[in-house]
């Protein structure tokens, strides 16, 4: 199960075997994939173009073009929901951390550099992986005390890459 938020409107996903079920409805569709991240979408006798602009897997959003209008979506799977339940969902606090890569992949190019100051969502860096750009924002508020990786270098998954 999954909760997806498009702007304000939230909607409870379940996948079944026939398909997807939104807001217990039963959603056929027919999905091609036309190129990278350019899909195009049959559902419900209506056609629609879909384009993957960005995906930030920290957060758990998605920044997509469908018919030439842009939204974003907030994904939460069960766990993400029942830390929520449980009020566990935002007990970090506002102070960054350490960024870690959340895939394997190339760094394409480093927005930030030692001593620079960030706030929470800035971006820092781009992460190259499977062909698409990713951006990687601060998890917080904080100064950049360093940066371990350098632009071109290869990262693997969990791998620290700037230090607050």
């Amino acid at each position: 199960m999954y909760s997806v938020t498009i702007n304000k409107d939230k909607f409870e996903v379940n996948k079944e075997k026939d398909g997807f079920q939104v807001n217990k409805s039963l959603i056929e569709w027919d999905i091609t994939k036309l190129e990278d991240r350019r899909y195009h979408i049959l559902a419900k006798h209506q056609s629609y173009n879909l384009e993957l602009i960005e995906h930030n897997a920290e957060e758990k959003t998605l920044k997509v073009k469908l018919n030439n209008k842009t939204v974003t979506l907030s994904i939460k799977d069960r766990y993400d929901l029942l830390l929520e339940k449980l009020g566990m969902n935002n007990t970090a606090g506002s102070k960054a951390k350490d960024i870690k890569a959340p895939m394997p992949g190339l760094i394409f190019d480093i927005k930030v550099k030692v001593g620079d100051e960030v706030q929470k969502g800035d971006h820092v860096l781009v992460l190259e992986a499977m062909k698409m750009e990713n951006i990687i924002k601060s998890p917080g508020d904080g100064v950049v005390k360093e940066i371990k990786v350098s632009k071109g270098a290869s990262v693997e998954k969990n791998q620290v890459l700037i230090q607050f």
